[in-house]
């Protein structure tokens, strides 16, 4: 039923319908009323007709009344997204290794998307590698050649529009930033919750000698010494640029010509999962999730330090005791994320969430800061509206019937007062006129 539906949102967004459409939280009032209404509008069988008018009659039926106003387009709302950055030993020209994942959900209803595994999973990822990197990064003797930048992005289901004027402004408007070096790679998180495969997507296939090589060189070798259990494969897709939507957020990145890839536990970006209200913290398993952390926390180390060139076992297992995952780490910033709906049209620069995100951060990274896309008034990529929460009120109302046989009750009622008072007047007319032939005998 859960696959039925998620199959279902994007038709449901993609059409138009002349009454509005609304979505609840199922809970025992809501059920109630659903009963009733069922109960009303069931057959009756073999019922006499009598017994069926009946039914019909004192049947109760429900009137939903919302007092909302008019939507409107909001046109000064912010995407925000946020960055921090870990710098390398050794020098300002060091490459870079730039870390991303967006943090916003999406579905039918946007106050009831929730988006644990998209993207809760990946945002939680991007967390966990930055403090295990922040940690590394305080020793001299751990402190690697390498910048590490961390970008959690807002307006992921909008084609990545975070992204987008990110770089932007990177690119484009600025002549000192992390992206205009050295970019070694680009790695993208998103959907790394639940079940046992790893798919690295690409745009292009990584060359033998690059750094993006060695990279999924090294999660291969994780993965088979590590991890038997997990199937992981390269998925390699071209970008269409003649589609609406770019599949993923490395195609950005792609685009403008810097190597990057994206990890994921879909095999394709067309899964329903990436874009459900019924993407919920029950279908996290945990236990995935940590284990591709960790899968992907040793593939980059073993990079950023050159472990295999320096003869390091395939098998070596670097995040162990003090410096190992931390489960409950995650399991609680999942349920942080997934407690809380995050669509981009509720998160604006000043939301509890984003402060909270950018706090988190800053515990472990330097040069946190915020980022905002605002949509180009004369040929807006996006547009938000307001009222995207309502309170339904149910009133419970008979049916017309019922009225039908309350107006025949109340004329018959009438009608045999007015026979009762006609009869009791004629009666009281003959007891007087026995009254007055008695007196005159």
């Amino acid at each position: 039923i859960l696959q039925q539906f998620m199959e279902i949102e994007p038709e449901m967004l993609a059409m138009e319908t002349i009454v509005p459409v609304y979505f609840a939280v199922e809970d025992e009032e809501l059920l109630s009323i659903y009963e009733q209404t069922r109960a009303a509008s069931a057959s009756q069988g073999s019922a006499s007709a009598a017994e069926v008018l009946l039914h019909t009659a004192t049947a109760n039926g429900f009137q939903m009344v919302t007092s909302g106003a008019q939507s409107k387009a909001i046109n000064d709302w912010l995407i925000p997204s946020v960055e921090g950055r870990l710098t390398g030993l050794g020098g300002e020209d060091l490459p870079t290794v730039v870390i991303v994942a967006h943090y916003d959900s999406f579905g039918v209803a946007p106050w009831l998307s929730h988006g644990a595994d998209s993207n809760g999973s990946g945002i939680s990822v991007l967390l966990e590698l930055a403090r295990l990197f922040s940690r590394l990064y305080t020793y001299r003797r751990t402190h690697a050649g390498y910048n590490l930048l961390f970008f959690a992005s807002g307006g992921g289901k909008f084609n990545y529009q975070g992204t987008k004027r990110w770089l932007e402004d990177n690119l484009d408007h600025t002549d000192s930033s992390l992206l205009q070096d050295n970019v070694a790679f680009v790695l993208c998180l998103d959907t790394l919750g639940r079940g046992n495969s790893l798919h690295l997507h690409v745009s292009k296939p990584p060359k033998e000698g690059t750094l993006q090589h060695a990279f999924l060189r090294e999660l291969e070798m994780v993965v088979a010494s590590q991890f038997p259990e997990v199937k992981f494969s390269m998925v390699h897709k071209k970008i269409n640029l003649a589609e609406d939507m770019l599949a993923w957020e490395h195609e950005r990145f792609a685009i403008r010509r810097l190597p990057a890839f994206t990890i994921s536990h879909l095999e394709s970006h067309r899964d329903s999962l990436r874009n459900s209200i019924m993407d919920r913290r029950a279908r996290i398993d945990t236990k995935a999730l940590t284990r591709n952390t960790r899968i992907i926390a040793e593939a980059l180390t073993r990079v950023i330090y050159n472990l295999t060139d320096k003869g390091a076992p395939a098998d070596l297992q670097i995040f162990t005791d003090q410096m190992q995952i931390q489960q409950e780490q995650l399991e609680s910033v999942m349920d942080w994320l997934s407690s809380q709906p995050r669509a981009a049209q509720l998160i604006d620069k000043d939301s509890t969430f984003l402060n909270t995100l950018e706090y988190y951060m800053g515990r472990y990274l330097k040069d946190v800061k915020q980022h905002h896309v605002k949509a180009d008034k004369r040929d807006p990529e996006f547009v938000f509206y307001d009222q995207l929460k309502q309170v339904m009120n149910a009133y419970r109302v008979k049916p017309a019937i019922f009225d039908l046989l309350l107006a025949v009750c109340i004329a018959a009622y009438l009608g045999v007062a007015y026979v009762a008072v006609q009869h009791f007047g004629l009666l009281y007319k003959m007891i007087q006129r026995l009254s007055l032939k008695t007196k005159q005998q």
